[in-house]
Formats: structure tokens, sequence, C-alpha cells
């Protein structure tokens, strides 16, 4: 082949393989996360402090990520409907869910049938709040966590207590006090917390187990007294109240959580868009001061957190709820 065949061939060739590389499909590039509003469900009713934290977490979510977070409030079958809901959403990104320890490691710990999985049924994206639990007392009931103590000892039928709901957070946290106080209690199990509280203050019994947010206005007006917070540390809506740990029972904490979360199989990119925004919220100082206003703990953790936190919870749940005979209602 003559140099100017030669060259004329090779030119065809190029001129060949451009216009195949033209009409070749170009390779698709992933959708910029979110271009549409976002659905956060929460599975407790309109106007309590769950659904206001969702609201609250809800905007500012909404302004990080440049799309509106739109509250959908699914309440029923304590937690489960909103959980098996969000469950089977599309993994897109745009159904998320406010889940709960009630979700995430009550439920599992004494319900054999759910429509969910709590580890691999969901995108772990992060933590979000703590609500901590306070033992209250009627006016006429103990004074402290010791007497008490000392009361139900020497008389182990003496004492009940309230609480909203069997299987609740606080039903468990009576529980692992009784176990770790090596006390009795008879448990009485109301729809909630304020007939529960409404029975503390009539006289029905003279103990329960409650949230902070919903005894608080209550013990600040004198009409029940508190004994001691089932957290960690004292809380800054009732700094004056002792631990359970400084009443002499170390390593004892229970309390509620909340959580974001998507459905399984979410993609990568979405996922870190929505843990970054998660994030950044987290540590505004005025989202904080919300949470502080509504009686609640800012407890951010990412994604690897929140499932840290369901498996090492979980089993403790399992063994306290087969040591006290917890069962759904």
């Amino acid at each position: 082949m003559t140099p100017l065949r030669r060259f004329r061939f090779l030119s065809c060739v190029l001129t060949v393989c451009a216009l195949i590389a033209a009409a070749a499909p170009v390779a698709a590039q992933p959708e910029a996360f979110p271009q549409r509003p976002i659905k956060l469900v929460i599975p407790f009713a309109a106007g309590g402090a769950t659904d206001v934290l969702g609201r609250v977490l809800a905007v500012a979510m909404g302004q990080k990520l440049g799309q509106p977070v739109v509250v959908e409030n699914k309440p029923g079958a304590s937690t489960m409907l909103a959980a098996g809901l969000v469950a089977k959403a599309p993994p897109d990104g745009y159904t998320l869910l406010l889940g709960s320890s009630t979700t995430l490691t009550l439920n599992p710990a004494i319900r054999t049938q759910l429509s969910y999985d709590a580890l691999k049924s969901f995108t772990p994206l992060g933590m979000v709040a703590d609500m901590p639990l306070v033992l209250v007392a009627a006016p006429t009931g103990p004074g402290s966590l010791k007497e008490l103590i000392a009361q139900a000892k020497a008389d182990p039928s003496r004492f009940s207590y309230g609480s909203y709901g069997a299987g609740s957070s606080v039903h468990f946290g009576a529980e692992m006090l009784k176990a770790a106080a090596g006390i009795q209690m008879v448990h009485i199990p109301f729809n909630g917390s304020a007939p529960s509280l409404t029975a503390l203050m009539g006289g029905q019994m003279e103990l329960a187990v409650d949230t902070v947010v919903a005894s608080t206005p209550l013990i600040k007006s004198g009409r029940i007294k508190p004994l001691a917070v089932l957290s960690a540390q004292r809380l800054p809506l009732l700094p004056q109240v002792p631990t359970v740990v400084e009443s002499g029972y170390p390593g004892f904490e229970m309390g509620s959580w909340f959580a974001l979360l998507a459905p399984a199989g979410l993609p990568p990119q979405t996922r870190m868009a929505l843990q970054k925004a998660l994030a950044d919220v987290s540590v505004q100082p005025d989202f904080q001061q919300k949470m502080l206003d509504l009686g609640l703990v800012s407890a951010y953790g990412d994604g690897a957190a929140l499932t840290a936190r369901i498996e090492k919870e979980l089993p403790q749940m399992r063994a306290v709820a087969a040591r006290a005979g917890i069962k759904p209602d």
C-alpha cells in the first residue's frame, strides 16, 4: 500500500470511529438529590412532643437540602404502622421516618410479628434526640428514691406505678429500676401520659414513670413530685432532681430516643446528602435550644452510631422483657 493510500485508509478509520463515538449513548449521570419535596413520616399523633420535634427537624432539614420536608403523621400500633409503611417505600430518599426506641428496640424485644426488621428494613441516617424519663410520686408519696426503696422492702405489696402503656419505654424503665433496687411494684398501664399522670394526682397510685416532657409542668406546679431521673446525667429542665445512679445504682440508664431513617437500599450519594444535612442541623445552636425547650436532649450520632445503639440495646431490652414478663397490649 502506497503512503497516500495508507493515509486515506487511516483517515477513513478515524472518521468512522468518530461517528460511532458520537452516536453512542452517553452514560446517564445520577440525578442530584433532592429534586422534589421529601416526606417525613412521624409515627405519633399531631401535637405531642415527638410531633413538634419532627416539625422542627423537617424545617431545618428542608433549609439545608433546598427542598421542603413535609410532615405526615401516621400514628398507630405502637409506631409499627408508620415503620411498616416507610420500610416498604421506594429507597429514593423521598420518604423518611422519625423512628424511636419503641420502633427499633422495644417492639422487636416483645413482638414476634413485625412488618419490618429494625436492622435490615432501614438505612440508618443518624440519631436525633433523647427524651429522658423521670420517676414521679403523688404529693403524699415517698419523698425520695431511697425512701421509696426502704418502704417497698418493708412492705413489698404496698406500691403500684402507672405508665403510659404496656411495652412502652416507661414500662421498661420501671421494671429495670425494680430489678436494680430489688423491690416489687405492680404495673398499671394507661392509654397515654395524661390519664396516667391524672390518676397519680388523684391518688389512684403513689408512683408513675413518665417523660420529662409530660411531667415537668406538673412538677413545677407542685401537683406531683420527682424522685429521680432515669438518665445518666441530671437534666437542664430539672437540675435539682438526682439520677438513679446518684441514688446508689451505678450504671443505671434508661430513656426514649429518636432517630432518622430511610428505607433499606438507599443510594450512597442520597444517603450522604441526608446524613450531612442531619449532621449540619444537629450542631445549630437554635436547633439545640429548641430541643432543650421541648425537654429533649440533642443526641446526634451518624448512621453507624445509630446501628451500634440498636445492636447494643436490643438484646438488653429482650433480657428485661423476659425477666419482667413484659408483653404487648
